[in-house]
């Protein structure tokens, strides 16, 4: 069930910390999941290195979750996250993208930004994507957390961020099994890994709203035999249907049209 404290730190702040989503045993099959799907996904060809990201192979990336294992279909709707979602985009969220970042020792930041940004151009004036971050470790400083601009996610342009914004950033802190949810306008970035032998492994659940293009395009990702399977409400928010968001749409056309006859 939602705490309504961290409802409200979610819309005030930009984010909010959710623990024990996950219980150890569930956080150790998920990361043993992980860790073999990043194997997988070199194996097919796929690189885990990105250089236009991160400065080193320290950063293993690992896309295409949801083709990687049903672990990974069946966290991105998992309740105690989903809520959380709700709180921000409302009903009618799409899911646009589901990675991971393992900063291993050594790992260096990624280039700050915001992800809202990636889908929409400004002005940014309303939440209309958000991060889900699923913890497989303990995350803190030093071992590459998270890093964000507190407040950040009230920028409504480029111009608004600050000239030396790495400064500005403040590392999250979760313990192994809880979320983080993120406003999608948060601006943020990897922090670097400066520990001799802890790995940071985190999953990353990107939704927008039904209206904005996802990040990746699931219809051409996801093979034919594994859409024919999915489930009904993961089919939807892959926004495999044929009428795309022409129901939302019409749904608020319709509210709109009966709030003018009442007026």
């Amino acid at each position: 069930m939602i705490k309504n404290d961290l409802s409200d730190q979610l819309t005030d702040a930009g984010f909010c910390v959710v623990p024990d989503v996950l219980n150890a045993q569930q956080v150790s099959s998920v990361r043993q999941k992980l860790l073999a799907a990043a194997h997988n996904f070199k194996k097919s060809g796929a690189s885990t290195f990105m250089p236009e990201l991160d400065p080193n192979a320290r950063n293993v990336r690992v896309f295409n979750l949801i083709t990687l294992d049903a672990v990974f279909r069946q966290l991105i709707l998992h309740p105690g996250a989903i809520e959380y979602v709700k709180v921000l985009l409302g009903e009618h969220y799409m899911i646009s993208n589901f990675t991971a970042n393992i900063a291993l020792p050594g790992s260096g930041s990624m280039p700050i930004h915001s992800d809202l940004g990636f889908v929409s151009p400004p002005p940014w004036l309303a939440p209309h994507s958000m991060n889900i971050i699923w913890c497989l470790d303990d995350i803190y400083e030093s071992n590459g957390a998270t890093r964000y601009i507190p407040g950040s996610h009230l920028f409504q342009s480029l111009d608004d961020l600050p000239v030396e914004p790495m400064q500005q950033t403040v590392a999250f802190e979760a313990s192994a099994g809880s979320v983080i949810a993120m406003d999608g306008r948060m601006w943020h970035t990897s922090g670097a890994n400066v520990t001799e032998n802890s790995e940071r492994a985190m999953l990353f659940g990107y939704y927008s709203a039904d209206f904005l293009r996802p990040q990746v395009n699931w219809n051409a990702l996801l093979p034919a035999e594994l859409q024919s399977s999915l489930d009904p409400e993961l089919f939807r928010r892959l926004g495999l249907m044929a009428e795309g968001n022409a129901r939302h749409a019409g749904e608020l056309l319709q509210l709109k049209l009966h709030e003018r006859r009442i007026s």
